[in-house]
Protein backbone atom coordinates (compact mmCIF):
# COMPACT_ATOMS: atom_id res chain seq x y z
CA UNK A 1 0.00 0.00 0.00
CA UNK A 2 1.13 3.62 -0.58
CA UNK A 3 -0.30 6.79 0.61
CA UNK A 4 -1.08 9.58 -1.63
CA UNK A 5 0.83 12.74 -1.49
CA UNK A 6 -1.73 14.92 0.24
CA UNK A 7 -1.95 12.33 3.11
CA UNK A 8 1.65 12.77 4.13
CA UNK A 9 2.38 13.03 7.66
CA UNK A 10 6.06 14.70 9.27
CA UNK A 11 8.32 12.07 9.60
CA UNK A 12 9.79 14.02 13.02
CA UNK A 13 6.53 13.31 14.47
CA UNK A 14 7.15 9.91 15.75
CA UNK A 15 9.49 11.40 18.49
CA UNK A 16 6.33 13.30 19.45
CA UNK A 17 3.98 10.07 19.14
CA UNK A 18 6.58 7.87 21.32
CA UNK A 19 6.76 10.64 23.99
CA UNK A 20 3.17 11.01 24.10
CA UNK A 21 0.41 10.39 21.68
CA UNK A 22 -1.67 12.94 22.72
CA UNK A 23 1.06 15.89 22.21
CA UNK A 24 1.52 14.41 19.03
CA UNK A 25 -2.30 14.39 18.15
CA UNK A 26 -1.96 18.13 20.03
CA UNK A 27 0.58 19.33 17.57
CA UNK A 28 -0.10 17.55 14.01
CA UNK A 29 -4.16 16.87 14.16
CA UNK A 30 -5.39 20.23 16.33
CA UNK A 31 -2.20 22.17 15.27
CA UNK A 32 -1.05 23.79 18.72
CA UNK A 33 2.56 24.69 20.17
CA UNK A 34 4.25 26.02 22.48
CA UNK A 35 8.27 26.75 22.71
CA UNK A 36 9.85 26.28 26.07
CA UNK A 37 13.71 26.08 26.53
CA UNK A 38 13.77 22.83 25.28
CA UNK A 39 12.25 23.30 21.98
CA UNK A 40 14.36 26.59 21.09
CA UNK A 41 17.66 24.62 22.60
CA UNK A 42 16.71 22.04 19.66
CA UNK A 43 15.41 24.74 16.79
CA UNK A 44 18.92 26.52 17.25
CA UNK A 45 21.30 23.06 17.05
CA UNK A 46 19.34 22.00 13.66
CA UNK A 47 19.51 25.52 11.97
CA UNK A 48 23.33 24.80 12.45
CA UNK A 49 23.64 21.75 11.10
CA UNK A 50 21.02 22.81 8.16
CA UNK A 51 23.27 26.03 7.47
CA UNK A 52 23.32 25.33 3.47
CA UNK A 53 27.17 27.12 3.75
CA UNK A 54 28.35 24.31 5.95
CA UNK A 55 29.29 22.31 2.64
CA UNK A 56 32.19 19.23 2.86
CA UNK A 57 33.63 17.72 0.00
CA UNK A 58 36.13 15.20 0.66
CA UNK A 59 37.99 12.19 -1.89
CA UNK A 60 36.09 9.37 -0.63
CA UNK A 61 33.21 11.37 1.43
CA UNK A 62 30.19 13.72 0.18
CA UNK A 63 27.53 15.43 2.80
CA UNK A 64 24.39 16.28 1.99
CA UNK A 65 22.25 18.62 4.35
CA UNK A 66 19.24 19.52 5.04
CA UNK A 67 17.76 16.78 2.85
CA UNK A 68 14.70 16.18 1.60
CA UNK A 69 13.56 12.70 1.89
CA UNK A 70 10.08 10.91 1.69
CA UNK A 71 8.51 7.45 1.89
CA UNK A 72 5.27 6.39 -0.14
CA UNK A 73 4.95 3.10 1.65
CA UNK A 74 5.14 4.38 5.09
CA UNK A 75 3.30 8.32 3.97
CA UNK A 76 5.95 10.34 5.61
CA UNK A 77 7.93 13.24 4.70
CA UNK A 78 10.46 15.39 6.07
CA UNK A 79 14.39 16.20 5.96
CA UNK A 80 17.53 14.56 7.39
CA UNK A 81 20.10 16.78 9.18
CA UNK A 82 22.28 15.45 7.21
CA UNK A 83 23.44 12.27 4.73
CA UNK A 84 26.90 11.10 4.72
CA UNK A 85 27.25 9.43 1.03
CA UNK A 86 30.98 7.04 1.51
CA UNK A 87 32.33 5.67 -1.43
CA UNK A 88 32.53 2.30 -1.22
CA UNK A 89 32.59 -1.19 -3.73
CA UNK A 90 28.69 -1.71 -3.88
CA UNK A 91 27.07 1.02 -2.98
CA UNK A 92 24.19 2.88 -5.07
CA UNK A 93 25.88 5.72 -8.03
CA UNK A 94 24.89 9.96 -7.33
CA UNK A 95 24.58 11.50 -10.47
CA UNK A 96 27.09 13.79 -10.97
CA UNK A 97 29.40 11.75 -9.09
CA UNK A 98 31.76 9.07 -9.79
CA UNK A 99 31.79 5.96 -8.73
CA UNK A 100 29.36 4.14 -6.00
CA UNK A 101 28.65 5.63 -2.39
CA UNK A 102 27.16 3.71 1.13
CA UNK A 103 25.03 5.62 2.57
CA UNK A 104 24.59 6.90 6.23
CA UNK A 105 22.13 9.65 7.85
CA UNK A 106 22.89 11.69 11.06
CA UNK A 107 20.44 13.34 13.30
CA UNK A 108 21.56 16.14 15.67
CA UNK A 109 20.01 16.45 18.66
CA UNK A 110 20.55 18.85 21.79
CA UNK A 111 21.62 17.32 25.27
CA UNK A 112 23.18 14.09 25.56
CA UNK A 113 21.61 10.79 24.78
CA UNK A 114 18.34 9.31 26.15
CA UNK A 115 17.36 6.57 28.28
CA UNK A 116 13.91 6.85 25.57
CA UNK A 117 13.08 5.62 22.34
CA UNK A 118 12.18 8.57 20.73
CA UNK A 119 15.85 9.74 18.79
CA UNK A 120 16.99 6.31 18.22
CA UNK A 121 12.91 5.71 16.28
CA UNK A 122 13.36 9.24 14.40
CA UNK A 123 16.58 8.35 12.69
CA UNK A 124 15.78 4.74 11.86
CA UNK A 125 12.38 6.29 9.89
CA UNK A 126 15.04 8.41 8.11
CA UNK A 127 16.77 5.23 6.91
CA UNK A 128 13.52 3.55 6.05
CA UNK A 129 12.93 6.65 4.07
CA UNK A 130 16.09 6.82 2.60
CA UNK A 131 16.66 2.63 1.70
CA UNK A 132 13.13 3.69 -0.19
CA UNK A 133 14.66 6.70 -2.54
CA UNK A 134 17.66 5.50 -2.95
CA UNK A 135 16.97 1.54 -3.55
CA UNK A 136 19.73 0.56 -1.11
CA UNK A 137 20.19 -1.10 2.08
CA UNK A 138 21.40 0.91 5.44
CA UNK A 139 22.86 -0.97 8.63
CA UNK A 140 23.53 1.87 11.21
CA UNK A 141 23.29 5.43 11.17
CA UNK A 142 24.17 8.09 13.89
CA UNK A 143 22.65 10.81 16.67
CA UNK A 144 25.34 13.60 17.04
CA UNK A 145 24.82 15.21 20.99
CA UNK A 146 25.40 18.66 21.18
CA UNK A 147 26.45 17.96 25.15
CA UNK A 148 28.31 15.46 24.62
CA UNK A 149 29.73 16.41 21.30
CA UNK A 150 30.38 12.97 19.65
CA UNK A 151 27.56 10.61 17.81
CA UNK A 152 26.39 7.63 18.81
CA UNK A 153 26.17 5.23 16.46
CA UNK A 154 22.60 2.97 15.82
CA UNK A 155 22.34 -0.15 14.69
CA UNK A 156 19.18 -0.24 12.31
CA UNK A 157 17.55 -3.56 13.24
CA UNK A 158 14.17 -5.25 12.23
CA UNK A 159 12.69 -5.36 15.31
CA UNK A 160 12.95 -1.15 15.09
CA UNK A 161 12.20 -1.10 11.46
CA UNK A 162 8.91 -2.66 12.30
CA UNK A 163 8.39 -0.76 15.18
CA UNK A 164 8.48 2.51 13.11
CA UNK A 165 6.53 0.89 10.01
CA UNK A 166 3.98 0.18 13.02
CA UNK A 167 3.88 3.65 14.80
CA UNK A 168 3.02 5.48 11.30
CA UNK A 169 0.16 3.03 10.53
CA UNK A 170 -1.11 3.81 14.28
CA UNK A 171 -0.37 7.78 13.24
CA UNK A 172 -2.28 7.76 10.28
CA UNK A 173 -5.21 5.77 11.73
CA UNK A 174 -5.13 8.71 14.78
CA UNK A 175 -4.98 11.35 12.04
CA UNK A 176 -7.75 9.75 9.29
CA UNK A 177 -10.38 9.79 13.14
CA UNK A 178 -9.15 13.26 13.87
CA UNK A 179 -8.43 11.20 17.12
CA UNK A 180 -6.95 13.05 20.40
CA UNK A 181 -6.24 10.57 22.81
CA UNK A 182 -7.36 11.27 26.66
CA UNK A 183 -4.84 12.48 29.05
CA UNK A 184 -2.44 9.91 30.93
CA UNK A 185 -0.21 12.22 33.33
CA UNK A 186 3.14 11.12 34.47
CA UNK A 187 6.24 13.14 35.67
CA UNK A 188 7.35 13.55 32.00
CA UNK A 189 3.94 16.10 31.59
CA UNK A 190 6.40 18.52 33.86
CA UNK A 191 8.67 19.02 30.54
CA UNK A 192 6.46 19.20 28.23
CA UNK A 193 5.95 22.20 25.79
CA UNK A 194 2.65 21.54 25.54
CA UNK A 195 1.47 21.45 29.13
CA UNK A 196 -0.23 24.26 29.54
CA UNK A 197 -2.23 23.49 26.95
CA UNK A 198 -2.56 20.45 27.94
CA UNK A 199 -3.36 20.55 31.35
CA UNK A 200 -2.27 16.98 32.14
CA UNK A 201 -3.32 17.32 35.91
CA UNK A 202 -7.28 17.96 35.14
CA UNK A 203 -7.27 14.59 34.02
CA UNK A 204 -7.33 13.28 37.32
CA UNK A 205 -10.58 15.45 38.20
CA UNK A 206 -12.40 14.14 35.55
CA UNK A 207 -14.07 15.35 32.66
CA UNK A 208 -16.13 19.15 31.99
CA UNK A 209 -19.02 17.60 31.83
CA UNK A 210 -19.22 15.30 35.21
CA UNK A 211 -17.19 18.61 36.58
CA UNK A 212 -20.21 21.32 35.40
CA UNK A 213 -22.80 18.39 36.89
CA UNK A 214 -20.84 17.68 40.39
CA UNK A 215 -21.27 21.79 40.83
CA UNK A 216 -24.94 22.11 39.85
CA UNK A 217 -25.70 19.32 42.43
CA UNK A 218 -23.89 20.95 45.05
CA UNK A 219 -25.52 24.36 44.36
CA UNK A 220 -29.12 22.47 44.19
CA UNK A 221 -28.54 21.15 47.15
Amino acid sequence: MEYPEDNYLMLSGIQHFKFCKRQWALIHIEQQWEENVHTVVGELMHKKAHDPYLVEKRKDLLIARSLPIVSREMGVSGECDVVEFHRCEDGIKLHGHRGTFSVYPIEYKKGKPKLTEEDRLQLVAQALCLEEMFSTNIQEGALFYGETRRREVLEITEDLRQEVRGMFREMHQYFERKYTPKVKYSKACNACSLKEICLPKLGKSGSVKTYIEQMLKEYEE
